[in-house]
């Protein structure tokens, strides 16, 4: 059995900020491109069969620059959708909603292009992912470039419990490679957060 291996795209000037990009298109920094450009010796030891990505610019990207062959756009990667607190940070949004938590509040609903996503939404999308690549672990590692929230809760599938369990991991940083992996038949986190 394979393990995923799931690479964060890296740094954006949203995510130096700490501004929540859900769908907002953003190119790397200098920095994202640099800190993606250094896991390619890291995965170039793993064979890999299959690579999805986020189809998002800074995902593709990523993957672009981390040598990944034959990466296949998936919809299913893109991050949380923020809705109305999309380019705003946690600050900013405790101001009008003081206490706020992403994972026990959610989000509000923005406009058409940002309708917001729950919990649950974001999970259905994750399980999805997890049905597609599981038969492709039996062959080897697969690798999937996504965003940090959406890695917390794919995470937290993977490992059976509920979404909002994301919320015990760590955010992987920027340009960081994670995997999950099975360990006496039962699914394990392998690594996390490794530059």
């Amino acid at each position: 059995m394979g393990e995923l291996i799931l690479i964060r795209h890296g740094e954006t000037e949203w995510s130096r900020s700490g501004q929540h990009a859900g769908r907002t298109d953003i190119p790397l920094t200098d920095a994202g491109v640099a800190a993606a450009r250094a896991l390619t010796p890291v995965l170039a030891r793993r064979h890999l069969v299959a690579a999805f990505s986020s189809p998002l610019r800074r995902a593709m990207q990523t993957a672009e620059l981390v040598g990944l062959p034959d990466v296949k756009p998936d919809p299913d990667l893109m991050e949380w959708d923020y809705g109305g607190y999309e380019g705003l940070t946690a600050e900013q949004i405790r101001e009008t909603r003081p206490g706020w938590e992403l994972w026990r509040d959610s989000v509000v609903p923005g406009d058409a292009g940002f309708p917001g996503e729950q919990l649950q939404q974001v999970a259905a999308r994750t399980d999805a992912v997890l049905d597609r690549i599981q038969p492709l672990l039996r062959d080897g590692n697969v690798a999937l470039v996504a965003h940090g929230h959406l890695q917390r809760v794919l995470t937290a599938r993977w490992l059976g419990l509920d979404a909002s369990a994301g919320r015990l991991f760590h955010h992987p940083g920027p340009g960081t490679l994670s995997a999950l992996g099975t360990e006496h038949g039962r699914p394990v986190i392998s690594s996390w957060n490794v530059l």
